[in-house]
């Protein structure tokens, strides 16, 4: 089993569907753990019939039968002693080491690699961990449905038809009555467990919203103690575990109702088959071994009953879990590459938004007719009040979005022809809300060019003025400088030495384009000072697009484009913006008046 090999196509939205596509290329795998489990149940019966069969040889023979049949005894020995140790191993083997931990790898990779395709809206829309939580549950149900599975299918299927076989052989009589008491489990199964099935589905659905209200809180854990929303906070959670814990109980009974009907009919087979056996030896037509076999097999039977209950309980509640989880992680909320699609080539970093319509599917919002060219190594600002498509515009350059209308174009490659992947490489991004991973100093920065070497990243720290202050830092493990973890989305840092970090990493990268938006809004007066300098080094030879709110950042720019609804209102130098007396002139005389402009740039 190859257990990171990628899965084709989607991953469908019904249950069978969706675990064929899951389980593909692990066939081979489940049934050979299926033929290994038929074997255990095969061999537990056989060892029943032998006993009954030594038993009926030693009262024939008499006290000598040690003596005169000890070649039984040895094969009685054999049996339990190598073939059945045997049978029991390699079942073992195939659920513990075979499938289990492969199974699991296999799910949770091919889910995983499904769900970060999805769009960013599709990540908007939920919790991230909810989706954390539904990937590993759904891996975690299939791989118990799989290996539970193949232990019904193979160990109870082959003991129950085994003993009827070998006790219709006796007389029809025996058979007959296991095959009567089958048809009346199966009758139970079919009754109970789609009603668990469904309680189950409406439990982990409720349990996903307690994790996503946890895990929600847990994350704006510096807002909620701001706000002094404890209090608030504890009554919503309780609110979800309530709904979480009312479909458990409603779960629960119908479990505990389901159990007591098995178990009575466990019982029952025992006493139905010895009573029967006791019956048939008084008229002659059972021997003393035939009455132990029966004991011990109906024994057995009604022993696995409990098991292949709670292992049939399992696997409904696991397939509730499971087609929950399909509910979540199976929309198709993408954005493909086109089947044509080539990677991006870029020679000169010229870009060209041409009649570009982008509303989110709304009326209102995004950009309309918008059209915009960018010559290789021009550095253009963008302002514009909030809502009017600044981080529109830069959203559909890296093609987070597809245009609704119109095209974008790098160097005369429209980007919808293009690879995601290939045109992402080629732009470099530091936004306002930093991202940051719960990793060292040094993965964060690296992360923009995972091949670039010490010197270049330290360089390249050293001219974001990040490399004093990561030299300084150390985390609960005692790593120091670049090895220091920065805590889940760089907690531990100040928004500056985010920021700055943030700025290192793309500068490591080294694209053609760089987009700045507000990239130096969470450094103060004299850090931003001190970068503006290293900034203008590595804007050099770069295509640059920059979103500022301090308008002063921009002055020095070769153009800047004001936005208003979504179109372009102005575009000219700073000069001739504040000559028009417009829009800009307008910003420029609120900021440098002292006046903080809270409807300009986002």
């Amino acid at each position: 089993m190859a257990p990171f090999r990628k899965a084709e196509g989607y991953p469908p939205q019904k249950l069978l569907p969706f675990m064929r596509w899951v389980l593909e290329g692990a066939w081979t795998q489940i049934w050979l753990a299926i033929a290994a489990s038929i074997s255990v149940g095969i061999t537990t019966v056989l060892g029943f019939w032998l006993i009954g069969w030594v038993i009926d040889q030693a009262q024939a023979v008499g006290p000598g039968f040690l003596v005169s049949h000890a070649w039984a005894v040895v094969l009685l020995a054999v049996f339990y002693l190598l073939i059945w140790p045997l049978s029991m191993a390699a079942n073992a083997a195939f659920n513990s080491v075979t499938l289990g931990p492969n199974l699991y790898a296999l799910t949770l990779n091919r889910v995983n690699r499904y769900t970060l395709g999805q769009s960013l809206s599709y990540f908007d829309n939920d919790f991230a961990g909810r989706i954390a939580q539904k990937s590993q549950q759904t891996s975690r149900a299939l791989t118990e449905v799989v290996t539970e599975g193949t232990n019904i299918i193979g160990n109870a299927l082959a003991a129950v038809v085994s003993a009827a076989l070998l006790l219709g052989a006796v007389d029809w009589r025996m058979g007959l009555t296991v095959t009567v008491w089958l048809v009346a489990y199966v009758y139970l199964v079919k009754h109970f467990l789609p009603r668990i099935r469904e309680r189950s589905q409406l439990r982990a659905a409720r349990r996903a919203v307690v994790t996503g209200q946890i895990v929600d809180t847990i994350t704006n854990i510096r807002t909620v103690k701001l706000f002094a929303h404890g209090e608030a906070e504890e009554t919503a959670t309780e609110g979800a575990l309530s709904g979480y814990r009312e479909s458990g109980i409603a779960w629960a009974s119908t479990v505990v109702t389901f159990r007591l009907w098995i178990f009575t009919l466990a019982g029952l087979l025992p006493t139905a088959l010895i009573i029967l056996a006791l019956w048939l030896w008084g008229r002659g037509l059972a021997t003393t071994g035939d009455i132990a076999a029966a004991g011990l097999i109906s024994t057995r039977l009604a022993t696995m009953t409990g098991w292949v209950s709670f292992a049939s309980l399992g696997i409904f509640t696991n397939i509730g879990e499971i087609e929950d989880g399909i509910r979540t992680l199976t929309p198709r909320d993408r954005l493909e590459d086109a089947p044509d699609a080539t990677e991006l080539e870029v020679t000169k970093a010229g870009v060209s938004f041409d009649d570009v319509d982008f509303t989110y599917g709304r009326k209102e919002g995004g950009v309309q007719a918008l059209s915009l060219d960018i010559a290789p190594g021009e550095k253009l600002g963008i302002v514009g009040a909030s809502g009017a498509g600044k981080s529109t515009l830069v959203a559909l350059l890296l093609r987070l979005y597809a245009p609704e209308g119109g095209k974008i174009s790098i160097d005369g490659q429209d980007l919808a022809h293009v690879t995601q992947e290939s045109l992402r490489r080629q732009i470099s991004m530091v936004t306002q809300e930093t991202a940051m991973f719960n990793r060292s100093a040094r993965d964060n920065i690296l992360y923009g060019r995972p091949s670039a070497t010490d010197e270049e990243m330290i360089a390249a720290a050293k001219k974001a003025e990040a490399h004093d202050f990561i030299l300084g830092l150390k985390d609960h493990r005692g790593r120091t400088g670049y090895d220091a973890h920065l805590g889940e989305r760089g907690v531990k840092l100040s928004g500056g030495q985010r920021q700055r970090i943030a700025l290192a990493r793309a500068i490591v990268k080294d694209a053609p384009i760089l987009v700045l938006d507000e990239a130096t809004s969470a450094l103060d007066s004299e850090v931003e000072a001190a970068i503006q300098s290293a900034l203008h080094r590595v804007m050099e030879g770069k295509t640059v697009l920059a979103i500022a709110h301090r308008l002063s950042t921009l002055s020095e720019m070769d153009r800047i484009v004001v936005l208003d609804q979504g179109q372009i209102a102005e575009s000219g130098t700073h000069a001739e913006l504040l000559a028009q007396n417009g829009l800009y002139a307008q910003y420029w005389t609120r900021q440098s008046g002292g006046f903080i402009q809270t409807e300009a740039a986002e």
